[in-house]
């Protein structure tokens, strides 16, 4: 757009690049940074939303259009990844991975490229994940991009856990924590740690899952990463919960599910609910579980996240059935074996499992 009125659209774009910038760093400075960087970025929507698409069309006309395009998805995506959904960050990251290469920005592509593959990951579309994770690798590699390296190779592990390929995916994690290590990034140190311990629980190993968490909880408090301490304590909540210790679970579980709602992580809330249901469905206390688990669906339907979405509908089946309420339970496992099948996903065969048996009871 020429003229005065596209450079006056332009400096708008600009001005509130930066306000996405300020937030970005005012959430990686610990609890009450964090805060005030979701608040800022709430605040100021609007005006960062009519930016982005603003620059979002004149990529591949405009040089600092293109720069500023690819700076929205850049220095946002903490704060893009908490906010908007699967479908939401895919429409800002296209263009940003057009602006990269209009740009000749090997660094822009490769992070645009890693972002894509974990908002496919979220939509249940393991296999495209991979694909824009192995690109991004490709590209770290030939640009000697070593935290990009050890990132890509952390996010191709946790895709193989969904997968349930959990003995390839650690092979993922101990060479992205070998390069973490190398170069002293403790962010990506604990990421990798505490994806490992998913692995793990995949791999029904939990003091494993307690050694990785307890190896990364550490991390997250030194550098104040609230988001990757909630993380920490969801896991060793399911590591204990796999040690048939419920209560103790729930106090991990609780507290993850705290630290979720003090940072609007979505995402972590809905899980810490439906493993919270799990627990309380273990306790006998199935009015809470599934309570907990109305809360999570809820929530996983909002984000539009798949995976969350079957966790919840399969995990409610077993409060409800546990309630004596057979009828609905079989409902609610169908609706998940049929999401669970949509995105390959580990679990498909524990609920056709489940079915299978109760089907089998009713034939008796």
């Amino acid at each position: 757009m020429p003229g005065r009125r596209g450079e006056a659209f332009l400096r708008h774009a600009k001005r509130f690049q930066e306000v996405v910038a300020e937030a970005g760093k005012l959430y990686l400075c610990g609890a009450e940074g964090q805060q005030q960087g979701l608040e800022l970025f709430d605040r100021e929507w609007k005006n960062i939303e009519a930016g982005q698409s603003w620059v979002e069309a004149q990529v591949g006309g405009n040089d600092e259009a293109a720069r500023v395009c690819l700076a929205y998805a850049d220095v946002g995506g903490y704060l893009i990844a908490l906010r908007l959904d699967p479908q939401e960050r895919i429409r800002w990251l296209k263009p940003a991975l057009v602006a990269a290469r209009y740009l000749k920005r090997r660094d822009g592509e490769g992070s645009a490229l890693g972002d894509l593959g974990t908002a496919y990951k979220e939509l249940g579309e393991p296999r495209r994940a991979i694909e824009f994770y192995e690109q991004w690798l490709v590209i770290a590699r030939e640009i000697s991009d070593r935290r990009g390296e050890g990132q890509a190779l952390s996010n191709l592990g946790g895709v193989y856990v969904d997968l349930g390929k959990s003995r390839r995916a650690t092979e993922f994690f101990e060479r992205a924590l070998a390069i973490a290590r190398e170069i002293g990034d403790k962010r990506l140190q604990g990421n990798t740690l505490v994806t490992l311990s998913c692995a793990y629980v995949d791999m029904d190993d939990p003091w494993r899952v307690i050694e990785s968490c307890e190896q990364a909880l550490p991390i997250f408090r030194d550098i104040r990463d609230r988001r990757g301490e909630g993380a920490c304590l969801f896991n060793l909540g399911v590591a204990y919960y796999h040690q048939r210790a419920p209560r103790r679970a729930t106090e991990f579980f609780e507290r993850a599910l705290v630290i979720a709602r003090e940072i609007s992580d979505r995402r972590g809330e809905s899980n810490a609910l439906v493993r919270l249901g799990l627990a309380y469905t273990i306790l006998g206390e199935t009015h809470r579980a599934i309570e907990s688990h109305e809360q999570a669906l809820e929530i996983a339907r909002q984000l539009k996240d798949p995976r969350s979405e079957g966790d919840a509908l399969f995990n409610m089946s077993l409060a409800l059935d546990m309630s004596g309420k057979r009828a609905q339970a079989v409902a609610h496992a169908e609706a998940a074996l049929r999401i669970f099948e949509q995105i390959e996903d580990s679990y498909t065969e524990t609920v056709h499992k489940q079915l299978t048996e109760w089907q089998g009871e009713q034939s008796v």
